[in-house]
């Protein structure tokens, strides 16, 4: 089998796309060849079985031509095409496939529902997300499949030794709709209400915007005495270094405000690998995080909700968080490992590829 992969970077030490290349080396592990094509790759140690061709080009217009000429240079021989995570890649690829009968598989997990993304959904074969809360457009054609950790990388580890200090970590950029804010208020209440519980938030800045919530985030910490020495804003790190920082906390908080579709963020699932308790205001996570021993889902935008989570969780016994940490880390395992994902997608080629298989839709949207 031979499948092409679309994807806008690809390299190991990229701040937000790092993942991608567990999914290529997934997917090239059980394929005879893996395409990709990209706009820039930095990775040195591509397997044997993948061929890269890149189509960066100046102006939107020179790239787009750059696109079509490494797309139609990869696609003889394949027998689908996966777009991840780019609808502008699944609308500029669907034309070529259509011709070659190719089915196009569509990977997106976010809160953002775009025109563009709109009709990167009707030209899409099947569209593949976490779960189909993930995806902020109702069609039939999505697949929640799971997210894909790598559990052998983001393994079990066991708790520090307690010593009633309570290290939270918060992983992510500094986007206003992250709720860090939110998070800094719940932790200040949570001071006041006699929790001991120190935080620290590791995440990259990427936009104006950004830039500009993190220094209020900053005077914020610097500004309420709750906070002061006992929240800290740092950089991020890098990838290879996330599963030492998951280990080294006990409790990650997720504290994202809802948008028009839920993004169920990768960092909780890593968190949960490594059998880390994870508190999260998104309701879309009660399938990992409910039914536990420990309350984990706080309402969105609510600090004193949030605060009292805290509370909880800072009052629990070391062994109830350890127990949690274990179950979250089962089901991590059961249903979002790496190989599981890899496992579903391949299925799916083989799906809709077959005669009773959709690959009919990537002739014609809808």
């Amino acid at each position: 089998m031979k499948l092409v992969f679309v994807t806008q970077e690809l390299g190991p030490g990229h701040p937000v796309l790092a993942q991608t290349v567990d999914l290529v080396r997934a997917l090239s592990s059980r394929v005879d060849e893996l395409a990709v094509v990209a706009r820039d790759v930095e990775w040195e140690d591509i397997p044997a079985n993948v061929s890269v061709r890149t189509f960066e080009a100046t102006g939107k217009f020179r790239r787009g031509l750059a696109f079509e000429r490494s797309l139609a240079a990869a696609l003889p021989g394949a027998d689908a095409v996966f777009v991840h995570m780019v609808p502008e890649f699944a609308v500029l690829a669907a034309p070529l496939a259509r011709v070659r009968r190719l089915p196009i598989l569509f990977w997106y997990t976010h809160w953002h529902a775009s025109r563009q993304l709109r009709i990167a959904a009707q030209l899409a074969t099947v569209v593949l997300s976490v779960d189909t809360s993930s995806f902020p457009i109702a069609t039939p054609k999505v697949r929640g499949i799971g997210h894909a950790i790598d559990i052998e990388r983001f393994a079990a580890a066991p708790p520090a030794e307690p010593d009633g200090t309570l290290r939270l970590l918060a992983l992510g950029r500094t986007a206003r709709w992250k709720g860090l804010a939110t998070l800094l208020d719940a932790v200040s209440l949570a001071r006041a209400e006699g929790a001991d519980v120190r935080l620290e938030i590791r995440g990259p800045s990427l936009t104006d915007d950004e830039l500009v919530h993190r220094l209020e985030l900053e005077q914020r910490i610097a500004s309420d005495p709750m906070l002061q020495s006992h929240a800290e804003l740092l950089p991020p790190v890098a990838r290879e270094e996330v599963p030492a920082l998951l280990a080294a906390s006990d409790v990650v908080v997720s504290p994202n405000e809802p948008r028009s579709g839920s993004t169920l963020d990768k960092a909780v699932f890593e968190a949960a690998a490594c059998a880390r308790p994870v508190i999260s205001t998104n309701a879309s996570f009660a399938p990992l995080l409910g039914g536990l021993p420990l309350p984990l889902l706080a309402a969105p935008r609510d600090a004193a909700a949030l605060a009292a989570a805290i509370v909880t969780v800072a009052a629990a016994d070391s062994a109830v968080r350890t127990e949690t940490g274990s179950l979250l880390r089962e089901r991590v395992v059961a249903r979002h490992s790496l190989d599981h994902w890899a496992d579903t997608v391949l299925g799916l080629v083989r799906e809709v590829r077959s005669p009773r298989g959709t690959a009919s839709s990537a002739r014609a949207p809808g």
